[in-house]
């Protein structure tokens, strides 16, 4: 199945110029969010993962599937604020400005391996903090992984230490 014809586009949205890809059309076909398990599936199930991190809040869906499916722990990274426990936080760039995210200070043992999960990579800001998250508590970042990639933001060049797993990408527009 190609998944992109999958997933909707939205011109102009949530600002002017800027083509939204939408997963959420694959979200509600069952048989498009079973293949795209399945393909993330396909691709760790032979490697040894000890946890599936998922970044807030789409990535929740597709990394909770994957480490349900893989039979390993699920670690929420969520925004500022919304985990109960002890956290740690990292802060990324926005185009006008800086966020953070956080993870609780015990959901990683050292030397765990780790892959991370988000529905979309496009300037990498989000996906770069997860990563140093996961380092700062002792984990090895296997992989990043993606349901869509849009290539032409270099996303990638954000986390030069970590490899790039993406379902389909989509470029130009």
């Amino acid at each position: 199945m190609d998944l992109t014809k999958k997933i909707r586009t939205v011109p102009n949205w949530p600002i002017p110029g800027v083509m939204f890809r939408d997963i959420t059309t694959v979200l509600q076909d069952p048989n498009a969010f079973r293949v795209a398990i399945d393909m993330f599936y396909t691709r760790y199930k032979d490697t040894a993962v000890d946890k599936i991190a998922g970044i807030d809040a789409r990535g929740f869906i597709f990394g909770s599937a994957l480490a349900y499916r893989m039979g390993v722990g699920f670690v929420p990274v969520r925004k500022k604020g919304k985990l109960p426990y002890r956290t740690i936080r990292a802060e990324y760039s926005l185009e006008y400005g800086t966020d953070i995210v956080e993870m609780h200070e015990d959901a990683i043992s050292h030397g765990e391996r780790v892959v991370i999960v988000d529905d979309l990579i496009a300037t990498g800001g989000t996906i770069s903090a997860a990563v140093k998250l996961v380092k700062q508590l002792g984990g090895h970042v296997l992989e990043c992984a993606f349901m869509v990639e849009l290539p032409d933001l270099n996303g990638r060049s954000r986390i030069p230490d970590c490899e790039v797993f993406s379902l389909c990408s989509f470029e130009g527009e």
